[in-house]
């Protein structure tokens, strides 16, 4: 930890720095996995997938900026290498070989509903040792990056237990009947 005049505990500042650091990791991970879609998709729906995918990255991308620069703050030093985060990166392994949008909406809700539960805790942490600004910091990244999994979500179909839920779907039937 370097020298800082940032009012926090050092204890408190390392606890923080400790748990940001492995959300940077997760956060360049998350990234790239957006990048991967982005790059990839294919099929119907291709070009609102692609520049969703595309729209997400830069959301992911403006939280690791977020995150690495309050690590600074608090004196410690942000590792974010892609070499560095693909080792301490806690989410799964995007798979590389999908291609179709359903595929890869279905991977990145995964990751992203991953990576915010893993915000989630880290708020929790933050709020335990009384750092309100990186719990108010966390919770503005997760309150963007719900909305971002409901429009990468909207993407997917309707599963059959969801149509179950709501006494089932029933297709209408608009062709003119001959009389």
């Amino acid at each position: 930890m370097h020298q800082t005049k940032n009012g926090l505990p050092l204890s408190t500042r390392e606890n923080v720095v400790s748990s940001l650091t492995f959300l940077l990791a997760d956060s360049l991970d998350l990234y790239s996995q957006c990048k991967q879609a982005h790059w990839n998709v294919r099929g119907p729906g291709f070009i609102a997938l692609h520049e969703l995918f595309d729209r997400l990255s830069t959301e992911v991308n403006l939280a690791s900026d977020t995150i690495a620069e309050r690590i600074l703050q608090l004196g410690g030093t942000a590792p974010g290498t892609v070499r560095v985060a693909a080792a301490d990166s806690r989410l799964k392994e995007y798979p590389i070989t999908l291609g179709t949008g359903e595929q890869h909406a279905e991977a990145l809700s995964l990751s992203l509903a991953e990576f915010n539960t893993m915000m989630r805790n880290a708020i929790d942490e933050t709020a335990d040792l009384n750092d309100a600004i990186t719990t108010d910091m966390l919770t503005g990244i997760v309150r963007g990056l719900d909305k971002q999994l409901w429009f990468v979500e909207s993407h997917l179909p309707m599963g059959a237990e969801m149509a179950s839920k709501f006494g089932g779907v029933k297709m209408l039937d608009f062709r003119v009947h001959e009389q």
